[in-house]
């Protein structure tokens, strides 16, 4: 049996895909990878074919950019900047139901670990929770304010579930992320990350960054989120990869990690379900994948992937990611092999 050894890395298999691969989920237990695309379209991808190819799913789809995807048992979920969430049969590749979800773009859609509760976030700075089997509407968590300090308007890019579904998080484009009990809808704590906001008032009047990644510590008592750090020209993604990791009940700063070696937008951040590290990826013209160690914040090792990542899944054995992003998706594999068994010493001659 493997284990996870962040020191393996190794990109091990590239999949060509028609423009960006903006969403990714993986079946467990198997390679079948199901990617939402910037061609408004969905694919199915096994990357354990020895040439994989994009199978498209069919039906009435998307119409825009498809930038969220969540697996619910049978059933996959994707959001959309046409504001709509479909269910989908994965085994048929064809539509279940389509829900008009949100009145602005869906930045991203993320399942609860128990695969209960589906979670969709958009540009209308509204958190909503639908019951993942039925696609009916469970909750509308409102928080986020929808202008900017500089009167521009805001987006609401990253959600996350607790490992125990729980809790949830929500974080913005200014830096303010608010945590969440599942089942009341209630607010049960807020966090400021402002850095990750950077407002230009002198070249075009221009902001950009936000928390574009959340997640929760495997125990769920610690909140992190990726984004960028201050940038000094607006047109290009020259800040350092930004992570900030909090105790979400004490309201406190436990890490503050900035990287100016690999530098852009962490696009998504992922504790394993076990272990002494987290990973997060992004990237700004290029891509990279960096693990951390999660009591210290340094870096356990880091390096380049062959593109931007918008998304990764960790695979169910949490020693493997699968990576999407511009023209192609990436298994990235960071897997220890057990040496073999020392043979037994010869019997001595008698």
């Amino acid at each position: 049996m493997t284990t996870a050894d962040p020191t393996k890395f190794k990109v091990a298999k590239t999949a060509r895909v028609k423009g960006i691969a903006m969403c990714v989920t993986n079946l467990p237990g198997t390679q079948r990878l199901f990617f939402g695309s910037s061609d408004f379209k969905v694919y199915e991808l096994d990357m354990a074919a020895e040439k994989p190819q994009p199978v498209e799913f069919t039906g009435d789809g998307h119409q825009s950019y498809v930038t969220g995807a969540a697996l619910a048992g049978n059933q996959l979920v994707t959001g959309s900047y046409d504001g709509r969430l479909i269910w989908w049969d994965i085994e048929k590749r064809e539509p279940i139901r389509s829900v008009a979800a949100h009145g602005k773009w869906i930045r991203n859609v993320v399942a609860s670990p128990d695969g209960k509760v589906i979670a969709s976030v958009a540009d209308d700075m509204l958190c909503k929770l639908w019951d993942a089997s039925s696609g009916n509407p469970l909750q509308t968590l409102v928080e986020h304010k929808s202008m900017t300090p500089h009167h521009f308007p805001s987006m609401l890019f990253a959600v996350a579930f607790s490992a125990d579904s729980q809790l949830l998080a929500t974080g913005d484009k200014v830096g303010h992320i608010a945590v969440w009990d599942v089942a009341s809808g209630k607010k049960v704590s807020e966090l400021e990350a402002p850095v990750m906001y950077t407002w230009d008032p002198k070249q075009r009047r221009h902001s950009i960054g936000g928390i574009r990644s959340l997640a929760f510590s495997a125990d769920g008592k610690q909140v992190a989120a990726g984004g960028i750090g201050t940038i000094g020209n607006i047109d290009h993604l020259d800040g350092p990869s930004r992570i900030e990791i909090f105790d979400w009940a004490a309201k406190t700063r436990v890490h503050e990690i900035s990287d100016t070696k690999f530098k852009g937008l962490v696009e998504q951040i992922t504790f394993p379900k076990a272990g002494n590290w987290f990973v997060c990826a992004g990237g700004d013209n290029g891509g990279f994948a960096s693990f951390y160690d999660s009591q210290t914040g340094k870096v356990v090792h880091q390096d380049k992937v062959p593109m931007h990542v918008h998304k990764f899944v960790l695979n169910d054995t949490q020693d493997t990611l699968y990576a999407a992003g511009h023209d192609q998706i990436a298994v990235v594999e960071f897997k220890a092999v057990p040496a073999a068994p020392a043979e037994a010493p010869a019997a001595a001659a008698s």
